[in-house]
């Protein structure tokens, strides 16, 4: 496919799209305030809400009285989930208002409410000497909703975000507030942590935290898929965090972003080559031609953790997000023969996609974690808001990435059946047991978990 073209057809969509429009400054997007009139959507406005009623409890005593009164309900968190996982037929509760953050120096620790976002936990975590390990390519999530699905940052050794939470209080299916933690409680704290939204409303969280940490990203272009072949886990281990972009087109990665620590207020060298890619000296956009001024900083500037490991400034929030995203993990050893499976599918895959991006993530042992117990490659796409079109490819690439045993991210659009979710978790039927035991009414039963858990 001519390149020109691609980036042509593909513009007019871009300029609606999370990947090229942070619009709003964060202080203004209040867009969760209060339910609005008419029809509720996600924010990348490609799902409705069933749901008919917000309601916007300040702790979690109101939660459990909420719940108790109930016979379906679901926690809402920032909306950046692209599925049903937190729709219901009956109240959808909000977790905006649980706001707190606490930080335990000496334990070195931090407990957030459930409605607390990256973006605001970050630089207040910052401002007092931490950090966490590892951030999303967003900052606008919300650090329980994305715990709960095992949203993962990037980093050959590093974990999913979830993998530091050390404590957890919820609310069950009997409107009984719980609190559990990972020494308290190591047999079933491993399957509460990415819980789906199955096991009750989480409403506040604690992490581990480290000590602050400066972050310097440049970034190359053209990298051939050959040099994937013997050098792929040198190359993801090449930076703190890496990140590869593709149109799947020509066989390589368009760029490179390598977002590597800065000891001693000391950037790292930029050699001109990377594997054979070019060092770029103006900061780019990962899509080839657009504006990037929204990105993070490159160039090797040095900056804290937080305004360098996400993709995107976290001083802007997306007021809206026109795209559809689906990923896939597949194990590391595995990666490139998953790629090259994935390849064969470019034509098909291009004219629907704005950009995939391939990320490393360490193992874990978190049961419904896509990275448990195998270290992974996460095979990221973002689609154009063209469902009808995607909905026919999803297959196709579930097929090509089945001999790898690929989990879907549970968080993003997927087709992979029931019966071969329970084949890729160890620990599905255990995490099921545990759903019915913290929900025996079934009332945070919905039509997302009744497909993809209880098969109903």
């Amino acid at each position: 496919m001519d390149k020109r073209q691609f980036l042509k057809t593909s513009g007019a969509i871009l300029a609606g799209s999370l990947l090229s429009r942070f619009a709003q400054a964060a202080d203004q997007a209040a867009d969760q305030t209060a339910p609005a009139e008419g029809p509720r959507t996600n924010w990348a406005g490609n799902y409705t809400f069933k749901s008919v009623r917000v309601d916007q409890p300040a702790s979690a005593e109101e939660v459990g009285q909420l719940l108790k009164s109930l016979p379906h309900a679901k926690a809402l968190g920032a909306r950046h989930s692209f599925n049903n996982i937190a729709d219901t037929v009956g109240d959808q509760i909000s977790l905006k208002r649980l706001d707190q953050m606490t930080l335990n120096k000496e334990a070195r620790t931090v407990t957030v409410g459930a409605g607390v976002t990256y973006g605001k936990l970050a630089p207040w975590l910052d401002a007092q000497g931490f950090a966490v390990h590892n951030l999303a390519s967003l900052p606008h999530v919300s650090v329980v909703g994305a715990c709960s699905t095992a949203t993962h940052g990037s980093g050959i050794h590093n974990g999913n975000l979830s993998t530091i939470v050390s404590g957890i209080e919820i609310v069950n299916g009997s409107g009984e507030k719980v609190s559990l933690s990972r020494n308290g409680n190591p047999d079933q704290f491993a399957g509460m942590v990415v819980g789906l939204g199955a096991l009750g409303v989480i409403t506040s969280i604690t992490l581990d935290v480290v000590p602050t940490f400066q972050i310097a990203q440049v970034v190359y272009e053209n990298l051939s898929f050959d040099q994937l072949e013997h050098n792929l886990d040198t190359i993801f281990a090449s930076g703190y965090s890496v990140s590869l972009f593709t149109d799947w087109q020509h066989h390589r990665a368009t760029q490179v972003w390598l977002k590597q620590t800065v000891t001693n207020n000391t950037a790292p060298a930029m050699p001109p080559l990377f594997y054979g890619a070019t060092l770029q000296k103006t900061k780019l956009h990962p899509l080839t031609g657009h504006s990037a001024e929204n990105c993070t900083d490159q160039q090797g500037i040095p900056g804290p953790w937080y305004e360098r490991l996400p993709h995107f400034r976290m001083n802007f929030t997306p007021s809206s997000g026109a795209e559809l995203q689906t990923e896939y993990f597949v194990p590391r050893n595995r990666a490139y023969q998953a790629i090259l499976a994935v390849e064969k599918l470019r034509d098909r895959i291009t004219p629907h996609l704005f950009i995939t991006e391939l990320r490393t993530i360490a193992a874990d042992h978190l049961w419904m974690s896509m990275a448990y117990e195998r270290d992974s490659m996460a095979i990221h796409f973002t689609w154009k808001p063209e469902w009808n079109d995607v909905k026919q490819i999803l297959p196709l690439i579930e097929e090509q990435l089945k001999p790898f045993g690929a989990r879907p991210h549970w968080a993003k659009l997927f087709t992979t059946p029931l019966d071969q979710l329970r084949q890729l978790y160890p620990k599905f039927a255990d995490f099921e047991a545990l759903a019915k035991r913290y929900d025996p009414q079934g009332r945070f039963r919905n039509d997302f978990l009744n497909k993809n858990l209880y098969g109903a």
